[in-house]
């Protein structure tokens, strides 16, 4: 065999026309996760006999004449928040301990049924709930590039997995950023879809009206594959979109952006912490796009300066909701107490971490009665009024951008006695998700610290099309 296909399609063709064996390809990143798993822990379970297994099924079907899926053969890893039979899947919380899924999330079926191989379950902030993946009850991941550095979070694991070469693609979920901001502090693309278009059946939720599961890649290309496999309408989930989707092709993936309507948000671009290494690639970034035939201009989205105090009302506010299911009643974890009132109270002391107590006080506070009014329900107001400003800007524009982050990856324990200084990693990324539209970060150059910069994509509710061709042309411009 010559050279080992590194990308997703690459692999996957290959699998197809009897190059390489999915077997083989399994092997060499299992290889890669022994090699620095050790290091890095970015799995909190690495499936060895379920991926060997399932590439031998694979090999035998090709070798049997059927027809392979558009992933054959490629190994994913699964953000340990998305439901996977008899697998465990914990959230990176210790109250889920010992609690195996009966069923597998509709993105997890999609996938395999796609041939792709699940190679991982992956570490993340406990219950989704952080920007650095230092919220792990299996404690904290570090970013390849540099491991005194965070990955960014809460999907720090799935990041890392394809940034060190563990599977090249990945899934995680975004609630305010968690798959945005990781991919662009390690280096990696990382895409938010539109909410509604990736069924969340199966996913464990933080804020249901925010959650959104999307796919890491080391190419465009991979996360546009990824994409296609795993959208669509599913009756399963109540909030799935049921109308037509645009598959993303190679059209979209060519990179021109020719006639290309850009606008850059001077709100995200001017604020509070962006540093200014930052500032000088995402300019050259604008630049890039401008040099391809985009008209690229400044322009205004108000009301998104709120976003992320309107974002700590709400979605605290549905954790504190969603969270309340983990008693010790029906699974997981169990401290065991004279009576019920004390097993509750026990049973969530023991199993939760700090930073999801903050969360779900903070949530169960704004929903209190006297307060739902003056927070929560002020909160969507904000939120609608966000949704109205991005609306008016994309009637002049097809896609919008921003950096992703407001800095390179940070040294460990450098904001965790802040969690204001923590939150504000999300200030470029949360708008999208409080409008439901779709954002990717696109890797473009490094930091004066010689680590990833990401620049940001965002576009209209169903707007990859236009999405993938941006980020596509970044791409192929990036120093």
């Amino acid at each position: 065999m010559s050279e080992s296909p590194t990308t997703a399609i690459d692999i996957a063709a290959a699998v197809r026309d009897g190059r390489v064996t999915a077997a083989e390809v399994v092997e060499t990143h299992l290889a890669a996760i022994d090699a620095r798993e050790a290091e890095l822990h970015a799995c909190n379970a690495v499936l060895a006999d379920e991926a060997r297994a399932a590439a031998g099924r694979g090999d035998a079907a090709r070798a049997a004449g059927a027809t392979l899926g558009p992933l054959a053969g490629v190994p994913v890893a699964l953000k340990d928040n998305m439901c996977t039979r008899g697998i465990p899947t914990t959230c990176s919380s210790k109250i889920l301990e010992g609690w195996r899924p009966p069923y597998d999330a509709t993105v997890v079926t999609k996938l395999q049924e796609a041939g792709a191989i699940v190679i991982a379950k992956t570490n993340l902030d406990e219950f989704a709930m952080g920007s650095s993946t230092e919220n792990s009850a299996f404690g904290p991941t570090k970013n390849p590039h540099d491991v005194t550095k965070v990955p960014g979070g809460s999907s720090g694991g799935s990041a890392v997995a394809v940034a060190a070469g563990f599977a090249p693609i990945s899934l995680g979920s975004d609630t305010g950023g968690s798959i945005r901001q990781p991919a662009a502090l390690c280096g990696v693309v990382g895409l938010k879809p539109t909410y509604g278009t990736v069924s969340r059946y199966g996913l464990i939720a933080f804020a249901s009206s925010l959650d959104q599961i999307g796919p890491f890649g080391a190419t465009i290309a991979d996360a546009a594959a990824t994409y296609n496999v795993i959208a669509g309408h599913d009756p399963r989930d109540s909030t799935s979109y049921a109308g037509a989707m645009a598959t993303i092709g190679a059209a979209e993936l060519a990179g021109d952006v020719s006639g290309m309507r850009v606008g850059i948000i001077s709100e995200l671009v001017g604020a509070e912490g962006i540093a200014d290494d930052v500032k000088r690639r995402f300019t050259e970034a604008a630049d890039a796009l401008s040099a391809a035939g985009a008209k690229v201009e400044e322009t205004s989205v108000p009301a998104c300066v709120y976003g992320l105090s309107a974002y700590y009302l709400i979605a605290p506010a549905e954790a504190s909701s969603n969270l309340a299911r983990y008693d010790g009643v029906r699974y997981g974890l169990r401290i065991e107490a004279d009576n019920i009132t004390d097993m509750y109270t026990q049973t969530r002391t023991a199993g939760f971490g700090p930073e999801v107590k903050r969360r779900i006080m903070l949530g169960t506070y704004a929903l209190s009665a006297g307060y739902y009014d003056a927070y929560y329900g002020k909160a969507l107001k904000v939120r609608s009024l966000i949704a109205r400003d991005f609306a008016a800007a994309y009637e002049k524009f097809d896609v919008l951008l921003s950096p992703t982050a407001p800095t390179t990856a940070f040294g460990f324990g450098a904001k965790t006695d802040n969690p204001l200084a923590m939150y504000l990693s999300d200030v470029c990324t949360i708008p999208s998700n409080l409008c439901g539209d779709p954002a990717i970060s696109v890797p473009f150059g490094t930091g004066d610290d010689g680590l990833p910069v990401g620049v940001q994509v965002l576009a209209p509710a169903l707007g990859e099309p236009a999405l993938f061709r941006a980020a596509a042309a970044l791409e192929g411009s990036a120093p």
